[in-house]
């Protein structure tokens, strides 16, 4: 199993980016061949100090291998993805792991 965690900070100035974002995923991500697994949602907020609130929506994606994984990163719709989302977004951090 290879997992694919994506964290998005959007741009304060659009309050309506994380629903807008979390719109582009589920039309351009979510159907793309060789996902196992898909989950994308906003931020929820925690009482506990070592939850990280800083950031609005997050992404996991599951795929079955690395190559799986490799493939989604060339698709043309993750691709059309990466290109729709940018002027919602102002940082985003990846983690990869197997």
């Amino acid at each position: 199993m290879f997992s694919h965690v994506v964290i998005f900070w959007t741009d304060p100035s659009k309050p309506d980016a994380p629903d807008e974002l979390v719109a582009l995923v589920k039309k351009y991500l979510a159907s793309i061949r060789g996902i196992v697994n898909f989950h994308v949602g906003k931020m929820v907020t925690s009482h506990r100090d070592v939850v990280d609130q800083t950031y609005q929506v997050a992404l996991n994606i599951q795929f079955q291998s690395k190559q799986a994984q490799d493939e989604y990163q060339g698709h043309p719709q993750h691709l059309e993805f990466v290109k729709q989302c940018k002027p919602l977004i102002v940082k985003f951090v990846v983690y990869d792991f197997e």
